[in-house]
């Protein structure tokens, strides 16, 4: 078999999960010679800058996707919580693999636990989605953008004192950052914290024409995790959301049934709307949930 070269951002949480897929695709098919492409995207390069500004959703993906569509990459690793709504024209997600947990982690600096924060207590996050289901909790919060891989973030933390950060559990977990936590935490729950689209799950991609790749890649699909994660996706494209819109949402099954919980913030009413449905049936409850919310704002707008 000819050498497969596998493209990924160049930070220690994109490495880890390249290799993560790796280790699953050798799993499968063996040992086979394998070349990891390293690329430092927009989104790496510009931390002083909010990624709402910027260009939001797909600035840790494009350089990636631009190598793939030149073909001097054979597939991508990147978390599905970065990518578009929308695939790039001639690329394919060609497996997502099983799910990660979804959550957000709140990290202390020196109290440890929630109700220990002080009244405005300042609170270190790059999302949108993030500062306003925050600040749900307690509106006294005083939420200030902070960016970078997860060593950057809890050395900023210290760095401007705030009282903590809020990063994604999954993320943490494949750095082995529970294994010894040198900071007090707790894991938010989907009630308090509406994770992200797609958040936890890794997306693997590659060209549409290339079918050996495709049928390659595909062993390592997860269908009950790629089922989920595609309606979230449904609800992402259905509102056109990108870093610049407060957006989240989750789907579970639980049992029989599908829970599917949908967030959308408003910066201009300065709002936050979601939305919680139980459906036997998952196919189109992205879409009907967006699609609800949207009509809320409408409603309160007027």
């Amino acid at each position: 078999m000819k050498t497969v070269r596998v493209g990924t951002r160049n930070s220690p949480l994109a490495m880890k999960q390249t290799m993560i897929v790796l280790d699953l695709l050798k799993k499968v098919h063996g040992e086979f010679p394998v070349e990891i492409v390293p690329m430092t995207t927009k989104g790496d390069q510009m931390l002083s800058v909010s990624l709402a500004k910027i260009g939001g959703k797909g600035l840790f993906i494009n350089e990636v996707e631009q190598a793939l569509v030149a073909g001097t990459i054979d597939f991508a690793v990147h978390s599905l919580k970065d990518m578009p709504a929308k695939v790039a024209d001639g690329l394919t997600l060609a497996a997502i693999p099983e799910r990660s947990d979804p959550s957000d982690c709140l990290i202390f600096r020196e109290v440890t636990s929630f109700e220990e924060l002080p009244k405005k207590a300042r609170i270190g996050t790059s999302s949108l989605r993030r500062e306003f289901q925050m600040k749900n909790l307690r509106e006294d919060f005083q939420v200030e953008s902070i960016r970078g891989n997860v060593g950057t973030r809890l050395k900023r933390m210290e760095e401007q004192q705030l009282d903590g950060i809020v990063l994604a559990t999954a993320g943490l977990k494949r750095l082995n950052w529970f294994d010894a936590p040198n900071y007090p935490y707790t894991i938010l729950t989907s009630e308090q914290c509406i994770p992200a689209v797609g958040q936890g799950a890794l997306a693997v991609e590659c060209r549409s024409e290339d079918l050996e790749m495709r049928a390659f890649l595909q062993q390592i699909n997860h269908p009950a995790t790629r089922e989920l994660v595609m309606e979230e996706r449904a609800f992402l494209a259905t509102l056109n959301g990108n870093c610049d819109i407060p957006i989240g949402a989750y789907a579970v099954k639980e049992g029989r049934d599908y829970h599917f919980s949908g967030f959308l913030g408003d910066k201009e009413l300065k709002q936050s709307f979601t939305e919680t449905v139980v459906v036997q049936e998952l196919a189109g409850i992205g879409k009907q949930v967006a699609e609800h919310l949207l009509n809320r704002i409408a409603k309160e707008s007027l």
